[in-house]
């Protein structure tokens, strides 16, 4: 949910230079917690990226000392790296907010394995199509199996929170091409899209909201209802509640959410805050007050800034909040905080398969599943699970944490495929 993670984008970013030009990269460790590194030291526009962050051509400074030194400065997140040539690799320091970490760096990036990845041939044939909702043109691909009819499933896939291309992809994954694969080996038909104003889509992403998405994804069910006699939803995240919404409008046949947002959008924002403050490792009575700020802020406190000023967190944690608040005026995290669909399950009556993974930093599985299994009406087709040691994307993980990801090989959890596939089988 990259979008709606308010708090610490505190790069505990890592910079590493070299007293030649080109790529060079390396491993911070944090917490136990390997986070690659890499470093583009070409003189006219130097700059280095965080991997497992998302993050891209950060600008750094790089100062050269004669004869194996080097020097550089990231203004952006307030760090630097200082280092020493010894031939084949860089050894060297990297510093921020008052931390200091070793970091060596090598010649050249670390090609990342994504062994899932579908290649073809394709045993079974897709489609270039497109859709509108409004001034939203929706660019995306339908996915057929081998001797598809109007009898063959087929399912919408929804991606979650910020912008995302048809494949959801992040750190070189991409989810829904592979489960795209998955269904159409398994006689399933689906349709995923680049977000309204990505990739080829366009429309208004500055302005809309979790509603506007919603109604970007009843287009494209309104498409497959002229090629589909049942047509479900897949959604991850944020798109997860999306399918619920759309359930509860009657406008699905089934739906399955994978680690979907069911209680409101301030809980979730708060759960994730806490979790993130005490991972970085500030002490309980500092997280209290942030997420009690955060609250007053969430509720639309006119003298949020003051109290913000008076507070006793640390001062990075009062520059977090402040540029947080910019964040809460936006038409999106306006809808998004009220946002609570558990009043709307009743009026879901469809099929429901409901995933959620136990070690999932982002949307708790204990929280969302305990509501669906409270609020939705009784039908012994649904199903809903927690599965052990996976994180929010459905990998296999050790804690969860946002930073695996990238590392991660696995794309998502076969054992999710296989669950995902027989259960639109046998429910349809």
């Amino acid at each position: 949910m990259k979008r709606i993670i308010l708090l610490l984008n505190i790069l505990v970013g890592v910079v590493s230079a070299y007293s030649q030009s080109g790529i060079w990269s390396g491993d911070l460790e944090v917490q136990g917690i390997k986070m690659p590194i890499v470093f583009h030291l070409d003189e006219e526009s130097p700059s280095i990226d965080s991997p497992s962050q998302g993050v891209k051509g950060i600008p750094i400074q790089i100062t050269r000392e004669a004869p194996v030194g080097i020097s550089v400065i990231i203004p952006a997140i307030g760090a630097s790296y200082t280092g020493v040539n010894l031939g084949n690799k860089i050894m060297g320091k990297f510093t921020q907010g008052g931390m200091t970490f070793p970091l060596t760096l090598i010649p050249g990036e670390k090609l990342q394995k994504r062994p899932q990845t579908p290649k073809p041939p394709y045993p079974y044939s897709q489609e270039e199509v497109s859709f509108a909702n409004g001034d939203a043109v929706l660019k995306g691909t339908l996915t057929l199996p081998e001797d598809y009819s109007k009898e063959t499933p087929v399912v919408v896939m929804v991606t979650g929170s910020g912008l995302q291309n048809r494949d959801e992809e992040i750190f070189d994954h991409k989810p829904f091409a592979v489960i795209a694969d998955a269904l159409a080996r398994n006689g399933i038909a689906s349709l995923r899209y680049d977000d309204r104003g990505f990739g080829e889509s366009t429309g208004d992403a500055v302005n809309c909201t979790t509603e506007d998405l919603m109604n970007d994804a009843l287009s494209g069910i309104d498409l497959m209802r002229q090629k589909f006699n049942k047509v479900g939803v897949l959604g991850h995240s944020e798109g997860g509640t999306i399918s619920f919404m759309l359930g509860a409008d009657k406008k699905v046949d089934f739906i399955v959410s994978l680690a979907g947002m069911v209680v409101s959008g301030k809980e979730t924002l708060l759960d994730q805050n806490s979790l993130i403050l005490s991972q970085a490792g500030y002490k309980q009575d500092v997280v209290d007050e942030y997420c009690r700020l955060l609250t007053l802020a969430f509720d639309g406190d006119e003298s949020i800034q003051k109290h913000i000023e008076a507070s006793s967190i640390p001062t990075e944690l009062k520059q977090n909040m402040s540029a947080a608040l910019y964040q809460l005026k936006t038409p999106y995290m306006q809808y998004f905080l009220g946002l609570d669909i558990r009043d709307r399950l009743l009026n879901v009556v469809c099929p429901v398969l409901a995933l959620n993974g136990t070690k999932d930093t982002q949307v708790f599985y204990e929280n969302n599943l305990g509501a669906l299994n409270k609020g939705l009406p009784s039908n012994n087709l649904n199903r809903i699970m927690s599965l052990e040691s996976l994180n929010h994307l459905f990998q296999h993980c050790k804690t969860g944490s946002t930073i695996e990801y990238s590392a991660i090989e696995e794309t998502i959890s076969p054992e999710v495929l296989e669950i995902i596939t027989q259960w639109i089988k046998s429910s349809l």
